[in-house]
């Protein structure tokens, strides 16, 4: 997945072996997913599926479906802010795959990409398991998801193993069960979204739930002096440009926090607030203004979760 994780277990100590046996079944879960899902590995079930030009049914493994499944009901709930089709469109202005390109696309080659772009152009079948696409043309980027639901399986297998209390840390994305050695609840911290190193904006109590964050500060590309977030509207085909600089989304689950954060930050200050506070999603907006000040707009749901939390 291009990045790392980290996996804290508390409880009774763990022998050399039992670390040694649990790492390596994390290793191996993470990349059978990455080895699913991946845009960069040509032989993965997301680059031969894009590869296809065929509209008949595709099949895949039951991670993959399911994870197509989450991203399309994330899709349905945010009219299309959350988009895996956008896949093309992030490659054409040099965030994908392919790499940087030499400047910005023209609009005749994004208006000729946006009819291969919309979720409604992909069906799941969760039981077969199976994708197919309406369009030949369509094709898929899992990057929003694949790493929340990463987190998910992780702690699936921790469970499975046993263990009661954990962080899990995926490239950023965060899940939690119990509580620290110490019995305080974990802490956890959101990354203040500013270009220089990294510092913490805030830092919550997470216990039983999982953390998510999408922002600007980090993938993006100057050009004749203007920034270019690796943020792409599906709707337009173009990256957002508004002053919404990041937004931390916490839930039950690792994938729809992932995959809610990227909405919500394609959404914008106002769009996004309005739609998360009308849902009763736990989340946290932070805007930058023209000064380069940062600004919280917390959702009512997120501060009942973690506003009592040091920041």
């Amino acid at each position: 997945m291009g990045t790392t994780f980290s996996v804290t277990v508390a409880g009774d100590p763990l022998t050399a072996e039992a670390t040694q046996d649990l790492h390596g079944a994390i290793r191996r879960r993470l990349s059978s997913l990455d080895a699913m899902m991946s845009t960069y590995d040509p032989t993965s079930e997301v680059s031969r599926f894009n590869a296809s030009t065929s509209t008949d049914w595709f099949p895949v493994s039951r991670d993959t479906a399911a994870v197509f499944q989450h991203a399309k009901e994330i899709s349905e709930a945010t009219a299309g802010a959350f988009d895996v089709t956008v896949g093309p469109l992030v490659d054409l202005w040099g965030f994908g795959p392919t790499g940087r390109s030499a400047g910005p696309p023209s609009d005749d080659s994004i208006a000729r990409l946006l009819p291969t772009v919309g979720f409604k152009q992909i069906d799941v079948e969760a039981e077969t398991p199976a994708i197919r696409k309406s369009n030949a043309g369509v094709q898929s980027d899992l990057s929003g998801v694949a790493k929340g639901y990463a987190v998910d399986e992780v702690a699936e297998l921790l469970d499975a193993a046993g263990h009661s209390a954990y962080l899990i840390e995926i490239g950023g994305e965060v899940r939690t069960r119990g509580r620290r050695a110490s019995g305080e609840p974990w802490r956890v911290g959101i990354e203040r979204p500013s270009d220089g190193p990294s510092s913490i904006q805030r830092v919550i109590e997470l216990t039983d739930a999982a953390l998510a964050t999408s922002g600007d500060y980090r993938n993006y590309i100057e050009q004749d002096g203007v920034r270019i977030s690796h943020t792409i509207d599906p709707r337009t085909g173009r990256p957002v440009t508004h002053s919404l600089a990041s937004v931390s989304v916490i839930d039950p689950l690792c994938v729809r926090a992932d995959a809610l954060a990227t909405a919500l930050e394609v959404l914008g200050p106002d769009e996004a607030y309005t739609l998360a506070a009308e849902q009763k999603w736990a989340a946290l907006l932070i805007v930058r203004d023209r000064s380069g000040r940062y600004r919280e707009r917390p959702t009512p749901a997120f501060l009942a979760r973690a506003g009592n939390a040091a920041r």
